[in-house]
């Protein structure tokens, strides 16, 4: 079987912006690598349910350092993959890196690295976003790192299973703020319990929610940790367990954690190591605090930032933007193990892996009306 994927990558060694390429279910193989969409810095992605619509952050740099930037939305041609665009707002902030679907496919999400602000944009019957319904900005960062850590760095936004609440992990301010969610109208507001504090420097940045709604992940960018979380529905709160080292005992180089997924069977969790080069695998384990460390892979590339776990979970698929590749694995369910498919696919500078939905492009998932918005806010 055949699956689409779209890779964003950074505008540099080349790069034509964001790229499209098949992956055959079967072998685990990449052919097919064909430029969709010509963009600058289109650095990460996210697919509507439906598969017809694909939303992408557009860094804008100057001087080598992030300044405004927008979130694109794109019609997604079923055939062939090709991407048209059909409408690009501001994303509410300088430098998004991340944005997030709400589970009901309403609304977009942005996460503004730079700023450390976080919007809202809800999406029209057509695909197109529309203004934004919320725009928080975040205050001061911790100053523990100062050259990371000098004000707030919104990294990501990750939905609660129950579509309640938003939690935005910012690397600036070492905490994760936690923002109640009105699915109805695309607005933030702060929750009684307004943020988890993260250890001192750590520098939170990506988080993953296990398949139970029950258990969080969250990777630590700076001290290069993972922590498990429990999510306490009722009361609406995150309780810490168990935090983990990414890094191999002893190991002293330089290294930056980067994405974290869970997968589908809810048994294993996964992560990346640029610099060490490596997946980090942990088996999910409630008698252990949450989890135990399995081992580590080496990615068979440089700077492993974005990956992505197949739905089935037989695949491993990671973006390596520093040795201008995508290489793939095949995931022994037992035990989590990783097994390297065949040489990396070229693709200059990628860093982020986005795979439409079997279900896409035939028109199941969310179901989008002909006309009119989506969310509350009007465009």
């Amino acid at each position: 079987m055949q699956r689409m994927i779209f890779i964003g990558t950074y505008s540099t060694r080349g790069s034509e912006g964001i790229y499209q390429v098949q992956f055959d279910t079967d072998s685990g193989t990449l052919h097919a690598l064909q430029p969709v969409a010509a963009l600058p810095n289109p650095t990460f992605q996210v697919i509507h349910p439906s598969g017809r619509y694909l939303y992408s952050v557009c860094e804008e740099r100057r001087d080598g350092h992030r300044h405004d930037g927008s979130v694109c939305a794109f019609a997604v041609e079923p055939e062939t993959g090709r991407l048209t665009l059909l409408n690009r707002v501001a994303s509410g902030g300088d430098g998004p890196c991340h944005l997030c679907l709400d589970p009901g496919g309403r609304f977009v999400i942005a996460a503004n690295y730079a700023s450390g602000s976080v919007a809202v944009f809800p999406i029209a019957g057509t695909g197109r976003l529309g203004k934004a319904s919320a725009v928080i900005q975040h205050p001061q960062g911790s100053r523990v790192v100062p050259d990371r850590q000098e004000g707030p760095h919104a990294h990501s936004v990750t939905m609660s299973p129950d579509n309640r609440l938003a939690w935005v992990a910012d690397l600036g301010m070492d905490r994760i703020m936690v923002y109640r969610f009105d699915a109805g109208e695309g607005t933030l507001v702060p929750h009684d319990s307004p943020w988890v504090v993260c250890a001192p420097g750590s520098g939170p940045r990506h988080m993953a929610v296990h398949p139970d709604g029950r258990q969080v992940f969250l990777v630590h960018e700076l001290d290069n940790t993972i922590t498990h979380y429990r999510y306490d529905a009722e009361r609406g709160v995150l309780l810490p367990g168990r935090t983990l080292s990414l890094l191999p005992e002893g190991w002293t180089g330089t290294s930056y954690a980067a994405d974290v997924h869970v997968s589908s069977d809810g048994r294993h969790v996964y992560a990346s190591n640029r610099g060490h080069d490596s997946l980090a695998v942990f088996a999910v384990d409630p008698a252990a605090g949450g989890m135990r460390a399995g081992g580590y892979v080496p990615v068979g590339g440089r700077w492993p930032r974005n990956f992505l776990l197949t739905p089935d979970g037989v695949f491993l698929l990671a973006a390596n933007q520093e040795s201008d590749g995508v290489t793939v694995f095949r995931v022994d369910p037992e035990w989590g193990r990783l097994q390297a498919c065949g040489g990396p696919l070229a693709v200059p500078a990628p860093v982020c892996l986005t795979m439409v939905p079997a279900s896409g492009l035939a028109g199941a998932g969310a179901t989008l009306p002909r006309s009119g918005w989506l969310g509350g806010g009007r465009p």
